[in-house]
């Protein structure tokens, strides 16, 4: 009945059926794509949910407040029985800039080895030094072997007046403005260790009060 129905309508009303049916078809089709995908979608959620996320997380160390800095690094050698030994000095300065500086020197056969000797030799000699408003106390010289260094305080502003090894050891003891010369031997070694001798011998003025019986303002005017 149906058939013989549609078959005796006029022609322009079945080409307008035959158009809305195709224009509703692809919007069906749309529909069950967008479905289709949802549910893709979800599945590897699911499969998800059992699992346990991994979380990276990094350490960061923290850092240290001791500086190292190396002045020299030498190839020396020494003469044996089978002929000579080759090997490397270092000569590593140490401080936090906090008051504590130290000088270390050692020997290895390679240059990593012999920093790390003198880094645990500096560790090892560590001194305290006195600092007064960013600067020292009071002059001073200080001497090793064939060298002198002349230590002069200073106003501020005026920054640390120093070269060479001199100038890595008061850095890394903390002070800031200092006038200073070297003499004599310009060996590393020698005007590192004559500037540690000198910010040795060093007295703070509360320490000088107590031994002469006198307040710091009595001291000080």
């Amino acid at each position: 009945m149906t058939e013989e129905k549609i078959e005796g309508v006029n022609p322009e009303l079945e080409e307008t059926v035959e158009e809305a049916v195709a224009e509703e078809t692809p919007v069906e089709t749309e529909e069950a794509s967008v479905e289709t995908e949802e549910v893709v979608e979800q599945l590897p959620a699911k499969k998800q949910r059992g699992r346990k996320k991994k979380v990276e997380t990094q350490e960061v160390k923290p850092e240290s407040e001791w500086k190292e800095q190396v002045v020299q690094i030498r190839r020396v050698t020494k003469v044996v029985k089978g002929g000579k030994k080759l090997s490397f000095r270092a000569i590593v300065i140490v401080g936090n800039k906090k008051g504590q500086v130290g000088v270390g020197c050692a020997k290895a056969s390679e240059v990593i080895i012999a920093i790390q000797k003198a880094i645990a030799d500096g560790r090892k000699n560590l001194i305290t030094v006195p600092i007064f408003k960013t600067t020292i106390p009071h002059p001073i010289t200080g001497r090793s072997g064939a060298g002198a260094v002349m230590l002069r305080p200073a106003s501020q502003g005026t920054g640390i007046i120093a070269g060479g090894a001199v100038r890595s050891v008061l850095e890394l003891a903390g002070i800031e403005n200092i006038l200073s010369k070297s003499l004599g031997s310009k060996s590393p070694l020698n005007a590192a260790n004559a500037t540690l001798e000198a910010l040795k011998a060093l007295r703070p003025f509360n320490e000088v009060a107590k031994k002469r019986g006198l307040t710091m303002a009595e001291l000080l005017n």
